[in-house]
This record gives C-alpha cells, structure tokens and sequence, in this order.
C-alpha cells in the first residue's frame, strides 16, 4: 500500500469515526432546551435562543420551563402523552412564549426523553410549502396505501412512492434508492422538476453515507436540513451536566449535521433537503432523498405525512421480500428433498447427487458444479479443470475456518490459486466432511458488466487531511470484471440445510454399514471356523486315499491292467490335488484368524530366498530376471514371505513357453505407503475379469494349461488387507501381466 493510499484510508476511517450523533449544535430555524423532568430546569440551551426569548443562554440554566413559556401550557399536563418507550420526538403541543418575548407567534413544542434528560424542541408553526390550501394530508396518503396493490414491482411501488413524496413536500427532486451488499445504493425511483439533474439508474458509493451515520439512519427514520448554508447554533453549556459528555443528539429534529455532508450538498447543487430510511427487518435497506435548489422549510405536519409514508413503504417492501423469500425457501426445499431422496436410494452420497445433475445446479443458480469424495473428483457443467478443483479443496482444508465459503470473485479472494479465475468467477463450497475432504463445489461464470455512477466514486482527501466530498455527479461508468452474479443468502442458507442432510444421510448410511460389518464380521469368523473345520478333517481321509493308493500299486500294481493302472493313477493325482487344495484352505483359514506380529522386513532377502525354493519349478528354462533394490517395510514376515512367494511362483507358472520369460521385482514410493509390484512377458489376462482375480476358486485360465487351485491371490488379498495395504492387478492378453500391492509406511499397531 503506497503512502498516498495508508492517507486516504486513515481519513476514511477519520470520517467513519466523526462523533454525528453529538455535533454540540443545533439547525437554527427552531431552538432547544434540555430540561430536568424533574423539576423541569433548565440545564442546556441553544445560544439561539436569545433571538426567540430575548435572553442569552447562559442566563436561563437553572430556570425552571414556565419561566420561558405562557402560564396557560402545563407542560406536565402535556408530557402525560410523551409515550413512554420511544425515544423519538412527539409532538406535545403548541404553545407562545413568555409575555415580552421577541418571537410572539405560535411554536410547536416536540419532545422526548434521551440520555437521561428530557429534550425540548420547539418550530414555528408553519403553512406547508405543498397543498397550502388545507394542509390535509390524510386523504393522500390513504390513496396511497390503498393503491399500493397495483404495483406490479418494487421499482413500479417506489415510483409512486416518490410521486407523492414530492407533492406532499413540494421538494424539487424526489429519487429513491436501494443498498446493495456492499453499501452501494442505486436509485430505482425518480421524479424531478425540469432544471434537476437526473440519477435514475445511477449509483452513490458507499463511501458517501459513513458507517455511524447510517446507523443513525437506521434508529432516526427522518432527517431535515433546511438550509445548507445555515450557521449552527451551539448548546450552551457544551456537556450534558446529567452525564459528563456532550448532549447525545441522535433523535433530535433540530440536530446539526456533519460539515462534510453540508459541502456535498453545496456541491450537489442542493441547499434543502430531507431523508425517510427505508428500514425492512431492523436493517437499512434504502433511502428517499428529497432535494431543493434553494432553501425549504418542511412543516412538522408535513415531515409526519411523510414518516407515515416511509413506514407504509418499509412495511410493504417487508411483505413483498417475504414472501418472496418463502417462495424461494420452498423452491430450494423442493430440490433439497429430491438430491436427499436420490441421496437415500444409491448406494452414496455422490452417486446420489450425480444422478441429478440438473437439480445440483438448479439449486444453487450454478454454471458447474463438483462433488469430492475420497480420492474422486466429479465434475458436472462448467467448471475448472479438476486439478484446480482439487487443489481449490485442498485450500479450502488447510484455511479450517466455517463449513461454507464463498465469493463472487475467485481472483481476488483466492489469490493463492490465480489460474481458477480463468475458469470461473465466483465459487460455493460447504464442507460434507473436513477430515476427509469431502466437499460439494457450485461455480458460477464470470459475469463483465457495466456499473454507472453518479459521479466518479473515489475519494480524495482535503487541504486539512480530511475528506474532501466528492464535486462531480455527473454519470460516470466502470466496467467490471472478474465477478459473477453473488450469492443469494437464502442459497447460503439451503446450501447448510443440504449439509445437514447429507451428514444425517452418511450418519444413517454409517449405522447400516457398521450393522453389515458386525453381521459379515460374524459370519466370517463362522465361515473361517467351518472351513478350518472342514479342512483339519478332511485332511486325515485324503492322506488315506493318496497313501492306501500308492500301496495299492507297489502291491498289486503287477496284476492289474493297463486301465486299472491308469485309473489307480488318476486316483492318485486327484487324491494328492484335493490334498494340497485342503492345506492351502485350511492356511487361507489360518490367515484371518492368526495375529500379525509385525518387525522389519527385508525384501530383497525374501525375494531371493523364494527363487531359490522355486528353483526347481523352472529348471531348464530361460528366464532374465530384473530385480531392483527393494526397500524395508515393517510387516508380518511369515505372511509377506507367503504373499510374494504366491506372486513370483505364478510369474514363473505364467510365463512358460516365454523364449525368454522375463520377470521384474520393483518398488516404488508414495505419501505414506510403499508399493511393490511384480511384472511378467506371460499371457496375461483380459483386464474385464480383473476383479475376479483375487477371489476364491477363481481362475482365469483352464487348469489344463496352468496347475493350481485358485486359492493363492485370494491369500495374497487378504494378507495385505490385513496390513492395511491395497492390491490390484494390470494386464493385457498374451501381453504379460503385472500385480501390485502397498504396505503403509507407518502402519497401525495391530
């Protein structure tokens, strides 16, 4: 930030800080009095009150109020109709002033109750400057009201608003404008006299109205300057003595207003003006600004007219946003329920949501939208490439802040990643699981649009260090770019009640799962002690038949024929396969049920061991084996030596008839696991029926060509399962094959 830029904003800051509400003067075309309710003393008074009563200020504190005022008011009389739990000024009555006074006309007396004193104004009784002729507003404002159902929009409602504002007040120029997100406000209504300056569709910047006096507007609904060129007219004394600060003024009618604003006026070329808050659930949401060229006086009668419209307005507006929002709420509680039925009938959340790619975006008003879950990224519309997408959720984990984030600008407030910006303008994201990454993204395009000002919209600072208001009014567009249409609230809000319905959704879905896992835990340990059973028993029987049948042969095997001796034969064979088939289920058994007792092991040992005990199996052929250096993982070696043993025994099986057979051992490194793979030239297998490879009893391959009994990829999954690793396998017919598995680096204690 350049020095010029720290200045300007420490002057902005200067201006949101000025003290608004407590400007220590008072508008001169009435005067004030801050009594004791008490006893009804005097304790501050406007020095302007010379004028009216003949008397300085400082000569009336601490006297009493019929002092000042004809012997015919009781203003304690009067008071009880001060309702009791407003702070706003109420008109109590008209009265003159004391015998000899200067000011022998009526004035109407407005008072209220704030900052621990009571606080009496008092105006001349005044013709209004509009319909002088009876001053009889009633009939105008209930056609108002009463034709408030035929606007058929908020721009058509404000217009007549506007409409009548101007003839109530005579004023020469009525406009009103709405607040947008970021303070901006942008007239939607507008009725001038022919020499005005036009500003319908123009926007005022948000540094026009300062924080603190918009929330002033917010709590004070009206707000009068007669004449911007008037000379303030001071309390005397300047502290409130009932608290030691100065007078807080902020529902005053008379109250001063910053010198700041004055010289905008001036240089609006506005030197009366008058401000109705447009207030709708306790929020500012917009402003009727009423101008004059020349000073104009606004009678009491007139200013309440004109309160009473500004209520009617809010209070409709108030309807119509409503039901507006009900409308939309139900709208989106409508997509809401059919994501959580498809939700409810697929087997995740995800494949839920993607079957309804249309409702996702709907929902939200989106161009594209990505669901994350695990390790997938899916994309639906119009979208960033899923690696920005993805490194777009890893941002999203790492800042751990609210479970929603959002923007209409991705390359201002993700400036981290400046290539989405390319992509999208504007993202939504709510976080399903944090732990585990699990996000649903909605993006919006990048929509260039022009933005016309009244005036250009910077700020500039004065001779005195302090903000100099802005001289130029005249239209003034900017183009925007980099944005997309903001996100609606109410989308904000749904966007939290999916969440929570996908996380009752994955909650039910985690009871169901943990139901089936007890129940197939179960019926494993059942299956694991019937096969180990089965298998123990069986084995006895079968070594009797292999045994009594080679016994058979050496004793009789001189009278049999040609056929019994093949018979006897293939009596034996199967009597020997069905053996071995048994023993191998019987270790697959074992398996699940022993514990793993985990150390360091040596691979490259363990590789070269198993060659060596598989020598046999391929003595005479050819075989070129490329073995690298393989690391050391912490593991259960009994079962790791099995795992490989199962793996190389089937490269050899595989590649015979290979001229040469090549076989290759290698490892590779990953975050937080190692993978070890085993590649083979052999027949490999068509990767449609990969996943049948690691069941039990599945064979890829006719037993006539290749031995075995199905049982050893089997063996090899469920031990690496065990270690928390995964397994999987690569191929091509007659191209080779090659089989994978992971150990994590740092495993679990078993």
């Amino acid at each position: 930030m350049t020095t010029a830029d720290t200045a300007l904003a420490a002057a902005v800051e200067r201006c949101a800080q000025e003290p608004i509400q407590v400007p220590g003067s008072i508008q001169p075309h009435g005067f004030l009095l801050v009594l004791d309710e008490h006893d009804l003393r005097i304790l501050q008074a406007s020095e302007n009150v010379a004028q009216w009563l003949g008397v300085p200020a400082n000569e009336l504190l601490g006297c009493t109020f019929t002092d000042v005022v004809s012997e015919s008011f009781d203003l304690r009389q009067h008071l009880q109709r001060l309702p009791g739990d407003e702070a706003f000024p109420f008109h109590i009555g008209d009265l003159h002033l004391r015998q000899g006074a200067p000011y022998s006309a009526p004035l109407r007396l407005l008072a209220h109750r704030h900052d621990q004193v009571l606080i009496a104004e008092f105006e001349p009784c005044r013709q209004p400057a509009s319909m002088a002729d009876t001053g009889d507003y009633y009939p105008l404002v209930r056609g108002f009201v009463s034709s408030l159902h035929n606007a058929d929009s908020l721009e058509a409602l404000l217009q007549q608003c506007v409409v009548q504002l101007k003839r109530i007040t005579g004023f020469g120029r009525v406009k009103a404008y709405r607040f947008d997100a970021e303070g901006n406000g942008q007239v939607l209504a507008e009725v001038a006299d022919a020499d005005y300056p036009r500003y319908l569709g123009l926007r005022f910047p948000a540094a026009d109205i300062p924080r603190q006096a918009r929330e002033l507007y917010r709590v004070n609904r009206i707000r009068v300057i007669e004449d911007a060129n008037y000379t303030a007219s001071p309390l005397h004394p300047a502290i409130n003595p009932r608290t030691g600060k100065p007078l807080d003024m902020s529902f005053a009618a008379l109250r001063s207003v910053s010198p700041v604003h004055l010289q905008y006026m001036r240089n609006m070329g506005t030197l009366a003006s008058m401000s109705l808050s447009i207030v709708v659930d306790d929020q500012l949401w917009g402003l009727i600004s009423c101008h004059h060229a020349q000073p104009q006086p606004v009678d009491f009668r007139t200013r309440t007219a004109c309160e009473l419209l500004a209520s009617v307005l809010s209070l409709q507006i108030e309807s119509r946003e409503a039901h507006a929002k009900t409308r939309q709420l139900l709208y989106l509680r409508q997509h809401i329920v059919r994501m959580i039925s498809s939700m409810a009938d697929h087997d995740s959340v995800s494949a839920g949501l993607l079957d309804l790619p249309e409702v996702l975006l709907a929902f939200a008003g989106a161009n594209g939208a990505a669901v994350i879950s695990a390790e997938r990224c899916d994309l639906i519309g119009q979208t960033p490439p899923a690696a920005q997408v993805n490194a777009l959720v890893h941002w999203l984990a790492q800042r751990g802040e609210e479970a929603v984030f959002h923007t209409d600008n991705l390359g201002r407030d993700v400036d981290d990643l400046p290539e989405l910006a390319s992509h999208a303008g504007g993202v939504l994201a709510v976080a399903i699981s944090q732990i585990h990454s699990h996000y649903l993204l909605w993006f919006r395009a990048e929509q260039v649009r022009n933005v016309d000002w009244a005036g250009r919209p910077d700020k500039h600072i004065g001779a005195h260090g302090a903000l100099d208001p802005r001289h130029s009014f005249v239209r003034w567009q900017e183009q925007l770019s980099g944005y997309c249409e903001p996100w609606d609230p109410l989308v904000l809000e749904g966007v939290l009640e999916l969440r929570s319905a996908v996380l009752g959704i994955v909650l039910r879905k985690a009871e169901e799962m943990a139901q089936l896992a007890n129940e197939l835990r179960r019926s494993n340990k059942e299956l694991e002690a019937f096969s180990y059973s089965v298998s123990h028993d069986l084995r006895a029987p079968l070594r009797h038949i292999a045994g009594y049948t080679e016994l058979l042969g050496e004793i009789e095997g001189q009278g049999l024929s040609e056929r019994g001796k093949r018979y006897l034969q293939h009596i034996e064979e199967a009597a020997r396969f069905a053996g071995s088939l048994v023993d191998n289920l019987l270790n697959f058994s074992q398996m699940g049920r022993s514990a793993l007792r985990l150390s360091d092991v040596d691979l490259n040992a363990l590789v070269q061991t198993i060659r060596q005990e598989l020598a046999p199996d391929y003595e005479g052929r050819e075989i070129v084996w490329n073995i690298a250096k393989l690391p050391k993982v912490i593991a259960d070696p009994a079962f790791i030596n099995l795992a490989l043993h199962n793996l190389v025994a089937n490269a050899i099986k595989y590649t015979r008839g290979r001229e040469p057979a090549r076989i290759t051992v290698g490892a590779r490194q990953h975050a937080g696991e190692t993978e070890i793979y085993i590649q083979d030239n052999g027949v490999g297998f068509d990767m449609a029926y990969a996943n049948k490879l690691f069941g039990v009893f599945q064979r890829l391959h006719r037993m006539e060509e290749f031995e075995g009994t199905g049982i050893g990829l089997a063996s090899v999954r469920r031990i690496i399962e065990r270690h928390d690793g995964r397994v999987w396998a690569e191929g091509q017919i007659d191209r080779g094959a090659s089989f994978h598995f992971t150990l994590p680096r740092h495993p679990a204690t078993p």
